[in-house]
């Protein structure tokens, strides 16, 4: 997925959740952040960030905050991004090598599942996609911040498979020069739990880590995942 029109910037902090302030050609500017996680991590005063200019001039925020530079490794931070950037790899045959259509926002059982997927040869699949900004020591983990839905999609996607379908969780991690993916036990180990049950049950676990550019975000090559629990 690319951006249209994207320029650097410093950032200075955070008032709450939806805006920060950066430093932009000398100047403090208020921008729009678009990922309502916590992103302690990533966004740290004097940290290079990316701002992709809305073009909205109806707007309060003139720019959307989409991608930080932490320790020399550019992150990006959009939660829209991965499921674009999903899409746009499976219908690239990253996924199936077969022509296929690829269906957003399906609603299967209790859950909305991001895309649904069926191939020339009759295949048809359930894709969750989870998008990762968390890294320690080149292990991306997920999630951030306890999340019930996610346990909820997770375990649905049980039962695509249990009614015959295929099903993904697809792992967006949204940085290149990570090693591993492991579920972040720490902060909520059910999430975890669900996710080797689901593998456990057929569904597919999958983490591909992302060229990030300037303004571009691709998904490009296979990580290993580690879903065992730590023994404390």
């Amino acid at each position: 997925m690319k951006y249209e029109h994207t320029i650097k910037a410093r950032f200075l902090d955070r008032p709450n959740r939806f805006i920060a302030h950066v430093e932009l050609d000398g100047e403090t500017e208020t921008v729009h952040v678009k990922n309502t996680g916590r992103c302690r991590e990533l966004l740290v005063p004097g940290n290079e960030v990316i701002l992709d200019e809305s073009g909205n001039p109806s707007r309060k925020t003139r720019f959307d905050l989409i991608s930080v530079c932490k320790n020399g490794r550019w992150i990006n931070m959009d939660s829209q991004a991965p499921n674009k950037a999903a899409e746009e790899w499976v219908q690239s045959g990253g996924l199936f090598k077969e022509e296929c259509r690829v269906y957003r926002e399906k609603t299967y059982g209790n859950s909305r599942f991001d895309l649904y997927v069926e191939t020339a040869r009759g295949r048809k699949a359930f894709i969750e996609v989870k998008g990762v900004t968390l890294e320690e020591e080149n292990i991306a983990r997920f999630p951030d911040a306890p999340t019930l839905r996610g346990v909820k999609h997770v375990k649905e996607l049980i039962q695509c498979v249990k009614d015959g379908y295929e099903a993904y969780l697809l792992l967006v991690i949204q940085m290149k020069g990570i090693r591993l993916f492991q579920p972040n036990w720490k902060t909520h180990a059910e999430f975890g739990r669900a996710v080797r049950e689901a593998a456990d049950a057929g569904v597919k676990i999958l983490a591909y880590d992302c060229m990030v550019g300037d303004d571009i975000m691709e998904i490009q090559d296979p990580v290993p995942i580690d879903l065992e629990e730590p023994v404390c």
